[in-house]
């Protein structure tokens, strides 16, 4: 009989396993992964999460009591909860300034009519205006302006393949343009590591403090990695404009949609693994970490303040 193996690997090397476009794994596979505590994530081809398989808890049943019966106070109207909102959101759009100043002090051309100085002046405000407010719609409201205002100036970061790259507004599902699907894709695969992250440092990743609970969504994974949006962002400009990534990975549907080619998601996420193993400054921390780590760190620290360890959940924010 051939061996058709492609390669091996110690199973202490792997972070986590994505299987895409309805691909399978062996019932001896998954009772290892879970058994080593290895996620093992289902994603469409069209980049939505299907299902995730991950062993037993490492967390107690104290602490994520304690996660639901501080998210659920008062219907999120606790001044515990809202400071966590408040810094999420305002850490979310401090990051999308910093990903604008770079390129924009890398290539001040790209500021030719000021719509970008214009972009990082509503952020800036909108960044400070959250901590004025004590409505959870109020906050969501200023974030969706924030975030539309900075994707109407998004393209403009890209300095080569601009014909073959261009982007009006965020489409999610289905993306309707290259820009969309690398972001989405990626979206994905980050919002799976912190799901992994969450159960595994004992918090339930379903139960969130920011987006709305639904019946299959992680929801907590969707508020931490908010914080990160900012490193994917950076990487799909820097991918594009080193042309690591091309037209010719993508593939347009029948109804409009535009997704990855199966060779493309795989060059997408050999990047990604490359990227998580860069070395940055924790701003909290003050320790040099792999990016890889991050969701753990993040997990821990909301752990903490879950735990009343620390007062306050430190977001990251991008140096």
């Amino acid at each position: 009989m051939p061996d058709d193996r492609v390669f091996r690997m110690p199973f202490f090397n792997i972070e986590s396993v994505f299987c895409f476009s309805y691909m399978g794994c062996s019932p001896a596979l998954m009772g290892k992964l879970c058994e080593c505590g290895i996620a093992l994530n289902f994603i469409s081809p069209q980049g939505r999460l299907l299902g995730r398989l991950q062993g037993t808890s490492r967390g107690n049943v104290l602490l994520r009591t304690a996660q639901i019966k501080l998210f659920a106070a008062d219907g999120g109207t606790d001044e515990k909860v809202l400071g966590l909102i408040r810094n999420t959101v305002s850490a979310k759009i401090t990051n999308s300034c910093s990903v604008l100043k770079r390129s924009l002090r890398d290539y001040p051309e790209i500021d030719s009519d000021g719509a970008v100085s214009g972009c990082l002046e509503h952020l800036k405000d909108s960044a400070e205006a959250v901590f004025e407010m004590s409505d959870k719609l109020e906050i969501l409201g200023t974030e969706g302006t924030a975030a539309k205002v900075y994707f109407e100036v998004f393209d403009r970061m890209l300095i080569r393949q601009r014909e073959d790259f261009r982007m009006s507004y965020r489409t999610k599902r289905p993306p309707l343009d290259r820009i969309n699907a690398l972001l989405s894709y990626l979206y994905t695969i980050c919002t799976c590591d912190y799901a992994a992250a969450l159960e595994g440092v004992g918090l339930d990743s379903f139960v969130g403090y920011y987006h709305e609970l639904r019946p299959g969504r992680s929801s907590l994974a969707c508020d931490l990695v908010e914080e990160e949006r900012c490193i994917i962002e950076r990487m799909v400009i820097t991918v594009i404009n080193l042309r690591q990534i091309k037209a010719e990975d993508f593939e347009e549907q029948p109804g409009g949609a535009v997704l990855l080619t199966k060779d493309g998601r795989k060059k997408v996420l050999s990047l990604w693994q490359e990227k998580k193993r860069s070395i940055i400054e924790h701003p909290y921390l003050k320790q040099k970490i792999p990016l890889g780590l991050l969701p753990f760190v993040q997990s821990s620290l909301l752990a903490k303040f879950i735990r009343g360890e620390i007062d306050e959940y430190p977001s990251f924010l991008l140096k």
